[in-house]
This record gives structure tokens, sequence and C-alpha cells, in this order.
């Protein structure tokens, strides 16, 4: 139990001195996350509001399509898009294997079936007499997506918390597409796995003091948002 105690006031020593390795591997974390949640959410929220809002031909299909990927292994994931970027492939010409926004693409695909779904859930919840009683106000189609969104606000952050608590704790993603390159591509994640295959156990200890610290604030924030969402 020694080298456990030792690795974590190694861990502490490393974070709070501001180690460049360290840091290297969550501002390549927080890069590449960021891009995909943006790019999630520009996508995801609009194509949720379609899926729970309209009626159209094989919506029962597409719903079940979505459902299914919500457990959409991170490695498979991870291969598809390394099959796109590499250079045999279609997209291989783009130079986006093994960086930052190669990564936020699969994190993309990652967090987009949560989005969907759960953006889905909560504009199928609402009351379903609020697009009458706005036409009836007079609202027109652009103020009625507005009030259907500040109706939902709550269930649509609580879709982007979830789908942050899953992207920022992927590894299969960022290790095939990243390359888990030092100083580059190197993600929390990655580099955990990384430096405890190697025994280098402080730092695998202080990256995962910063995930479980993230995974606990993004915990505490959907517990408050799940409260606001039932009120």
């Amino acid at each position: 139990m020694d080298y456990l105690l030792q690795g974590f006031i190694q861990g502490f020593v490393l974070l709070f001195t501001g180690n460049a390795e360290t840091y290297s591997a969550i501002w390549t974390t927080v890069g590449a996350s960021t891009l995909s949640m943006i790019a999630s959410l520009s996508i995801g929220i609009p194509l949720g509001f379609l899926l729970g809002h309209k009626k159209f031909p094989g919506k029962k299909i597409v719903r079940t399509i979505v459902d299914t990927l919500l457990s959409f292994p991170t490695v498979v994931i991870g291969l598809l898009v390394y099959a796109l970027l590499t250079r045999h492939g279609p997209l291989g010409g783009t130079g986006l294997l093994f960086s930052i926004p190669g990564i936020a693409i699969g994190q993309t695909i990652l967090g987009l079936p949560i989005i969907i779904a759960m953006t889905a859930t909560a504009v199928e919840a609402l009351d379903k007499r609020l697009p009458l009683t706005l036409i009836t106000l007079g609202a027109n189609p652009r103020q009625i997506l507005w009030a259907t969104v500040i109706e939902a606000r709550y269930s649509l952050m609580l879709a982007a918390v979830a789908a942050y608590g899953r992207i920022v704790s992927e590894i299969g993603i960022s290790m095939m597409v990243g390359g888990n390159i030092k100083w580059h591509t190197r993600t929390i994640t990655t580099a955990i796995a990384l430096e405890t295959g190697k025994g280098e156990f402080a730092m695998g200890i202080a990256l995962g003091m910063v995930l479980l610290t993230v995974a606990l604030i993004v915990n505490i924030f959907a517990s408050g948002l799940k409260k606001r969402a039932i009120q």
C-alpha cells in the first residue's frame, strides 16, 4: 500500500507544481472535448427536436437506431473514424488523423446519440397543448421553437452534461484516432493508461484525480438539473 500513498503524494505535487506533461494532457482533453461538444450540440439539438416533435414515416426505426447508438463502443467508433481518416481512407487527404480535431470528430459521433435521444425525450415530455396555445396567441414558428427550447432548457442542459461526461472519460477514440502522441494528442485517459502501464503511478494518479473531479462536478450538476426539470 505504500506505493499507492506515495503515488497520491507525488500526484498532488505534479498537479500543484504545474507539471508541464500533466497539464499538456489536461489541456488536450479540454480542447478536444470542447470542440466535440460544440459540434454535438449544434447538430444534435435540432435533430432531437425534429425527432421528438415531427411525425414521419420510419420514425420508430430512427428512434430505435438512435437508442441503440447510445451504447456504441468507443473502440468501434475509433476504428471507423481511423478508417475514414487514414491515408488510404476517403478523408485521408484532410490530415486529421492523429490530431485534436480528428479526436473531436470521433467524440462528436459518441456524443450525438445522447444529445439527440435526450432532446427528443424532453420534447415528447412537454405539454402537447403548448404549441396550440402559442399558435392561438399569434406566435410564429420561430417563436414557438424558442418557447419550446425555454420550456425544455433544463432537460437540454442535462443532455449536454450527460454527453460531456461520456466524452471526457472515453479512451478508445482518443487512443486510436489521436495516437497518444506526447505533447500533441495525449489526453487524460490515454495518459493514465500509458503511465500506469509503465509503472509511473504518480502521473496516473494525478490525472485520475482530475478525471474524478470532473466526474464529480458533472454528477452534481446533473443532479441539480434533474431536480429542476422535475419541478
